[in-house]
C-alpha cells in the first residue's frame, strides 16, 4: 500500500496548528480564569483639547455611578460591550471603544461630538446642533461658535439651521464674518455680521420634504446670496463706509436695498433707503431723495454708485 506523504504532512501540520492555537488560547485566559483583577484605567479622548465636552474625570465618574468602573474588578466581570453601550448614550460621546489586556489593564477610547451653532430659541430652548443635525444640551462649552436667535423649533434647526450652518462654516470668510443667525416669526433669515453695524436680510429658506433636495437647494440658495454679499462689501461699501447702512436687505435677485444709519439721515425726512441695481452698468437710485415746500423751492438729493460684477 503507497502512503501518501502529502496528504499526511498537512494533516501533521494541522494538528500543530490546534495545538499551538488551543495552548495560546489558555495562556491568555489564564489569569482571568484566575481571579486576575483589573488593575487599571487608561481613558482616552482623542478630542479633548479642541471640542472640550468631555473629560476623562467625567468619562470615569459617568461608569462608577453606573456601577461599570473595571478598577479592581476581577476581568473576567469586565463586560467592555456594556461599557461601550453606556458611553454611547451619553449626550456629548460620537464613538467609544473598551478593550481589555492580559496585563490586567482596561482601555476606554472615547471621540466627542462636534458641536455646529448654538440655538437660543425665542421659546426659551438653549441647546448645540452637532455637525449631523443632532441635538445636544447646553452646557460648559465655550467655543467661539455661530449663535441662531428667534423664531426657530427644533425641527427647524435640524432641518434648516444646520445645513446653513455648515456652509457657513465651511467658508472661512463667512465662518469669520457672521456672528449670529436671527429667525424672524415669517422664517425669512438675518445674518449679523462681525464687522459692520449692519444687519443683512437675506429671505426665507427654500423649503422641501425631500433631505438631499432641500439641503442642495439652501447650499445654493446661500452661495448665490452671499457671493452678491460679497461683491456688495468689496465694491459697494469699501467706497462709501461700512458704517453707512444699518440695515442691507437681499432677498430679491439683481437689487439691494439698503437702509442708511440714522448718523447719514442728517435734516432730510422721508424714504430712507438706497436701492442697489444689480444689472450692469449698475445706477444707484438714492430713494432719500427729499423734496420740501418751502416757498417754491425743491430741495432733493440722489446718490449714485456703479456695482462691479467682476
Amino acid at each position: 500500500m503507497k502512503v501518501n506523504w502529502k496528504k499526511t504532512l498537512l494533516v501533521v501540520v494541522d494538528l500543530i496548528l490546534a495545538v499551538y492555537l488551543i495552548l495560546a488560547i489558555t495562556a491568555f485566559n489564564k489569569p482571568v480564569a484566575n481571579g486576575q483583577l483589573c488593575e487599571g484605567v487608561v481613558i482616552t479622548i482623542a478630542d479633548e483639547t479642541s471640542n472640550g465636552f468631555l473629560s476623562p474625570e467625567e468619562i470615569q465618574n459617568l461608569l462608577i455611578d453606573n456601577q461599570l468602573y473595571p478598577k479592581n474588578v476581577p476581568l473576567v466581570r469586565v463586560n467592555p460591550r456594556k461599557i461601550e453601550d453606556l458611553l454611547h448614550s451619553a449626550p456629548f460621546v460620537s464613538t467609544a471603544q473598551c478593550y481589555k489586556t492580559t496585563s490586567g489593564i482596561v482601555h476606554i477610547e472615547v471621540t466627542q461630538r462636534t458641536p455646529l451653532i448654538r440655538i437660543k430659541s425665542q421659546n426659551g430652548d438653549d441647546y448645540y446642533i452637532d455637525d449631523h443635525g443632532g441635538i445636544m444640551p447646553n452646557s460648559k462649552y465655550t467655543s467661539d461658535l455661530i449663535i441662531a436667535t428667534g423664531n426657530i423649533s427644533k425641527t427647524f434647526s435640524r432641518l434648516y439651521i444646520t445645513p446653513m450652518a455648515s456652509y457657513i462654516m465651511s467658508d472661512d470668510f463667512w465662518q469669520n464674518q457672521i456672528e449670529q443667525i436671527n429667525v424672524l416669526n415669517d422664517l425669512s433669515i438675518e445674518l449679523v455680521p462681525r464687522v459692520g453695524n449692519h444687519i443683512v436680510n437675506i429671505g426665507r429658506l427654500p423649503i422641501s420634504n425631500n433631505a438631499t433636495k432641500r439641503n442642495e437647494a439652501i447650499v445654493s440658495t446661500l452661495e448665490r446670496k452671499l457671493t452678491r454679499l460679497s461683491k456688495f462689501y468689496r465694491f459697494g461699501l469699501r467706497q462709501v463706509g461700512w458704517t453707512r447702512y444699518d440695515y442691507i436687505d437681499i432677498e430679491f435677485d439683481n437689487q439691494i436695498i439698503c437702509r442708511r444709519t440714522e448718523s447719514f439721515q442728517g435734516d432730510l425726512v422721508g424714504p430712507k433707503s438706497e436701492t442697489i441695481e444689480e444689472e450692469p452698468p449698475t445706477n444707484v437710485a438714492d430713494s432719500t431723495t427729499q423734496s420740501a415746500n418751502q416757498s417754491n423751492t425743491t430741495s432733493s438729493q440722489s446718490a449714485s454708485q456703479t456695482a462691479n460684477n467682476q
